[in-house]
């Protein structure tokens, strides 16, 4: 079995459908989605049928680029409430909006140590595998520092 497919073999599924472009087999590989509407110029994150500005079909997908820079961004503290799914023990980690060059502005989480969030930051779209609790493989996404990901 390959340490991309989900338990079985199975192809993992994702966080949200039309979110990613390129094969869930291989999740390294995966680009982040985007729309761009030809009618108003609105781009929107994932591949929709109609733009959520103006509501026209006249819609293209688009890849959207992997480099980002950190437009805002807090600090969870404390542990998610729900069905949280992140290390055990809770660790705090960073939440912030990326900017990408296409105009939109992304919410994830940030896998870079506190010290080193600031804004204006560089930073590098990143997929992984996450499961969830019943042990199917689950694409999502995080954005690190670009000095993180050379590493």
């Amino acid at each position: 079995m390959s340490e991309n497919a989900g338990k079985g073999g199975a192809v993992p599924r994702t966080i949200r459908e039309g979110l990613f472009l390129g094969g869930l087999s291989q999740p390294e590989s995966l680009k982040l989605a985007g729309t761009r509407c030809s009618s108003c110029g609105e781009t929107s994150l994932g591949s929709v049928a109609l733009c959520p500005n103006c509501g026209s079909a006249q819609v293209e997908v688009l890849k959207l680029g992997d480099q980002g820079t950190l437009w805002t961004f807090t600090v969870a503290r404390h542990r998610p409430p729900g069905d949280y799914r992140g290390p055990e023990p809770f660790k705090p980690f960073g939440i912030g909006l990326v900017e990408l060059a296409e105009g939109l502005r992304v919410m994830s989480t940030l896998d870079c140590p506190l010290e080193q969030l600031r804004v204006g930051m560089p930073l590098w779209f990143t997929p992984y595998l996450r499961y969830d609790k019943d042990g199917g493989a689950v694409v999502a996404f995080t954005y690190r520092s670009i000095e993180e990901s050379a590493s």
